[in-house]
């Protein structure tokens, strides 16, 4: 794992000015019709800390809270990080999380329980060509969760989360986003648990790098063979997803995905383009997850080639 013991704990910076330990849940409940997004960013040399949060239901906002150049804090998850008003606990490392918030309007308390153990897909891709280890994270590790909880909203109405499923993931190193001029997402989880990691990003040179592994339901695979194609709306959103991958064992999964909910992240010179998407399998299997793109500022409304 990149030499990383535990990116729950703290992790000792290195010289990059930049160096980020950061902290990404996100889920959807298809009963519901609820899902959210949920970060928190800790730059140690920049004595920073930053969060976003977005609820949604039915495709529309439900509470938003941004709080970016936050004061520096020195908690990590092991031990329960409070950040703008959330706190995240690990309470099993990398397999069980909580997080809860309160506000006079809207608050949540949410479990995150791994389906899968969470894995490197920087290590798992052998044909990395360092861009992401040098400008995104040393490690980064992804898994897919069920999560359960609670959610009170506006009006005093609580919603019950029984059946969600979502990802999560745990980045430490470096987080300069000036060194990718794009990229592109994919997290799909699906109701027989298969589930991918798919980011190719394309560097200010034109370079393609990858972060991609696949688990066939029961195991962590490395991509062979990784292909997509994405439509986007005027303001850059994604419209459509197709992506076709290969594992080792030579088994190809393809999938399509349309977006379920919209949302902008500003991280200064760069913009993250979140979109919940409802993912399907070619054999007709429903699943869920992040698609995300990423945009360096200025927008030139010129999607790079992917190479």
């Amino acid at each position: 794992m990149n030499e990383i013991l535990n990116p729950e704990s703290y992790c000792p910076a290195n010289e990059h000015p930049l160096w980020n330990q950061s902290h990404y849940f996100t889920f959807y409940d298809p009963a519901t019709r609820i899902g959210c997004f949920i970060r928190a960013g800790i730059l140690e040399n920049r004595q920073e800390s930053n969060s976003w949060m977005v609820f949604f239901k039915d495709g529309l906002p439900l509470y938003t809270r941004i709080n970016m150049n936050l004061p520096y804090t020195d908690a990590r998850m092991e031990s329960g990080i409070d950040i703008a008003g959330m706190r995240i606990l690990g309470v099993e490392s990398q397999k069980l999380a909580k997080i809860s918030f309160e506000d006079r309007d809207f608050g949540f308390e949410l479990t995150f329980d791994a389906i899968h153990p969470m894995h490197d897909s920087i290590a798992m891709t052998r044909d990395n060509d360092g861009a992401f280890a040098q400008n995104i994270a040393t490690a980064h590790l992804e898994g897919p969760c069920s999560v359960t909880g609670q959610i009170a909203l506006r009006g005093g109405e609580t919603v019950s989360i029984s059946g969600g499923r979502g990802f999560r993931d745990l980045a430490v190193g470096p987080r300069d986003w000036d060194g990718l001029k794009h990229y592109r997402l994919a997290w799909p989880l699906f109701d027989d648990n298969v589930a991918a990691v798919c980011v190719h990003g394309i560097s200010l040179k034109g370079e393609n790098a990858y972060m991609k592994m696949v688990n066939n339901g029961t195991a962590w695979r490395k991509v062979t063979s990784v292909d997509e194609s994405i439509t986007y709306s005027d303001d850059l959103f994604i419209q459509g997803a197709r992506w076709d991958i290969v594992d080792e064992d030579g088994t190809a999964y393809g999938f399509t995905g349309k977006p379920l909910f919209n949302w902008h992240f500003p991280v200064d010179t760069f913009i993250c383009t979140e979109s919940m998407m409802e993912y399907r399998l070619d054999d007709g299997t429903i699943g869920y997850g992040l698609g995300e793109c990423g945009f360096r500022l200025p927008w030139d409304f010129q999607i790079p080639s992917a190479g």
